[in-house]
């Protein structure tokens, strides 16, 4: 008897093979980053490469842009993290203060407003202004990272929040549940550069 769709066995396309691919990256970056282990910065170079295409294809220009930034941020992250700070030898976890936080959630909210506007006007991105708040808030938050400010864990909390939702709505369920597995690990990831900072700060 011939299947039927609906008793076919799941199949995946070459993209969400990629996007499979991608994902794993993305899990093993952001724990090695937990760790402050350099090597995430590696990790984050293939995956943004694999998310440059799978976004472009998804119609989430903004997404797909991001990526290019991010490959340029492993670059400056590994260099931050292997030379940074005053004595040279990396940069060592930090806090912000209030003024530098209102200035950069000031700065991400004009910047969406202005790019949300102009890509529903002239492109066919989905849902261009959560598409823009999540690419402009990535911007800062990577920054963040690779010069080891703490509170960038509290930014990625919001931003993949909103992304999860972003992402269910185009079809990309891997990359929606890696979001929600960053949620989880962003957490911990936030307890373990506090305890950081304190162990720093008590030497």
């Amino acid at each position: 008897m011939p299947r039927t769709p609906e008793h076919a066995p799941l199949q995946l396309s070459a993209l969400q093979w990629w996007e499979v691919l991608a994902v794993i990256l993305a899990v093993v970056y952001l724990v090695l980053a937990i760790r402050q282990n350099i090597w995430c910065w590696a990790a984050a170079a293939v995956s943004t490469t694999l998310y440059l295409f799978i976004m472009y294809e998804a119609r989430l220009y903004m997404e797909s842009a991001l990526q290019v930034f991010y490959l340029a941020m492993a670059a400056y992250g590994w260099y931050q993290w292997k030379r940074g700070g005053a004595d040279h030898h990396g940069v060592k976890v930090t806090t912000w203060p209030w003024r530098n936080h209102v200035l950069a959630i000031g700065a991400v909210f004009v910047l969406v407003l202005v790019s949300g506007e102009l890509l529903s006007r002239y492109s066919s991105a989905a849902l261009p202004f959560a598409d823009s708040f999540t690419t402009w808030g990535a911007i800062v938050a990577t920054w963040m990272v690779a010069r080891k400010i703490l509170e960038n864990w509290i930014y990625w909390f919001v931003i993949d929040a909103v992304s999860v939702w972003l992402y269910i709505s185009r079809d990309l369920y891997f990359t929606a549940g890696l979001f929600v597995l960053y949620l989880v690990m962003i957490v911990i990831g936030y307890r373990s550069w506090r305890a950081s900072m304190r162990e720093e700060i008590a030497a």
